[in-house]
């Protein structure tokens, strides 16, 4: 969340801010909280004040063997106005908690305004675009004839947005995870972690998904408030929920392979083709843990950590900075990789790499102890896909389609399909 002082120092400021995201602050409401929070905050420190000089009175007076019945019939209302004030205070404060739970992060000053993918800034593009002799089909043209990706299949199970692999797809799958998580352990310095595909409600408030996302997910029948993990930013974040880290352990560098599940609510008749935009897919997650001064080259770092993906891919890419209206609840800026499809004949993305200064840390009370001040500072915390599987495996299946309807496989990924470097869909 924000820092409350920015609400009550900056509101005007703040709210300006926020319009570059087209999020309107309710400026009105929360002064109006805010006046009302200070007026009975002063009223119930008076009467604690009031209280404490009685209660010394009465404590003096007994010392000197006086009667205190006087003393005690003085207010006997006293008590309960302040324990009715401590309520009124509290309820004041748990709406302004409300307010701000609602509120979506500041974007960073070099965040443009906008209000959609169009308006996003290119920053730099990577590769040559694949040239043919033949007209290139889409992965679902390419893969689900010989029955390795199947869709009907997956609907008998499941129903619409779900997908089937099997055979040298499923291997192939299953090689792009494991050359993410062995690149991003072994030559970025991350370190793997697993964690749970279900989380509890406090998770996803702290990662910024709920209050307001709640449509976005998929919640279990339970009486614990569970829901199924959207994304692996989710339960590694808060892996350090309440925490305070000494300053010798940062950065803190995790990578997480994971199932994701979207209940896409928002995407009805969107990308309703192929493997694009699933209910149920996997990622590798790249989340780090910085010092504030960090966090802004960190974001470089990171987004060079999943560029080098693609690049070792050989797939053709470009970085766009995203603007006001698609930038991400709990982000100040994020960068989008996205992937050229020749079966697309567009960029798609393929992964979000995301800066979020203190904004999460708050939520979850994650903090380092500062050697200069010797005091507890929230950290700043950043994520990123590196990549997401499934459309990573689009790509490669797209961009090395043969003109006999097989895949020649880029060469880093032959020692993960046992030598093979050719995927046969025609010999199925």
């Amino acid at each position: 969340m924000l820092d409350p002082k920015l609400l009550r120092q900056a509101l005007d400021e703040t709210a300006e801010r926020l319009r570059i995201r087209g999020f309107n602050l309710d400026v009105d409401a929360i002064r109006s909280l805010e006046s009302q929070r200070k007026e009975v905050q002063v009223a119930t420190e008076q009467l604690q004040a009031e209280r404490n000089q009685h209660a010394k009175a009465i404590g003096e007076a007994r010392s000197r063997g006086e009667d205190i019945q006087p003393l005690l019939n003085q207010d006997s209302t006293l008590d309960e106005r302040l324990t009715t004030g401590k309520q009124q205070l509290q309820q004041l404060q748990v709406a302004l908690n409300e307010q701000l739970m609602a509120i979506p992060n500041l974007p960073d000053e070099s965040v443009l305004a906008g209000t959609s993918e169009d308006d996003n800034l290119e920053v730099r593009r990577w590769g040559e675009l694949p040239a043919f002799s033949f007209t290139p089909n889409d992965h679902v043209d390419l893969a689900a004839p010989s029955g390795l990706m199947n869709f009907e299949q997956a609907a008998k199970i499941a129903g619409a947005r779900f997908v089937t692999l099997r055979g040298a797809l499923a291997r192939l799958h299953r090689a792009l995870a494991q050359f993410m998580l062995d690149l991003h352990t072994g030559e970025h310095g991350y370190e793997e972690v697993n964690v749970p595909c279900i989380v509890n409600r406090v998770s996803l408030e702290g990662t910024g998904q709920l209050p307001k996302f709640e449509k976005d997910l998929f919640k279990l029948i339970d009486d614990r408030d569970f829901y199924l993990a959207p994304t692996a930013e989710v339960p590694v974040t808060n892996l350090l929920r309440n925490e305070i880290v000494a300053a010798e352990q940062l950065p803190i560098h995790y990578v997480c392979h994971s199932l994701c599940f979207r209940s896409e609510a928002g995407a009805s008749g969107k990308d309703t083709r192929g493997m694009i935009r699933h209910h149920q897919f996997e990622k590798v997650e790249l989340v780090q843990w910085v010092r504030p001064a960090d966090s802004w080259q960190a974001l470089e770092t990171l987004t060079g950590h999943a560029e080098q993906i693609l690049q070792k891919l050989g797939l053709a890419y470009r970085v766009v900075t995203l603007c006001g209206g698609d930038l991400g609840f709990a982000a100040a800026k994020t960068y989008d990789l996205e992937v050229w499809l020749p079966g697309q004949q567009k960029y798609r993305e393929v992964s979000s790499c995301s800066n979020f200064l203190d904004f999460q840390a708050r939520r979850i009370q994650t903090r380092w102890r500062n050697p200069d001040t010797g005091k507890p500072e929230f950290l700043h915390t950043l994520n990123g896909s590196g990549l997401a599987i499934g459309r990573t495996l689009i790509a490669v299946l797209e961009n090395y389609q043969q003109e006999d309807g097989n895949v020649r496989l880029p060469k880093v990924l032959a020692p993960y399909m046992g030598g093979d470097t050719l995927l046969k869909f025609n010999a199925v």
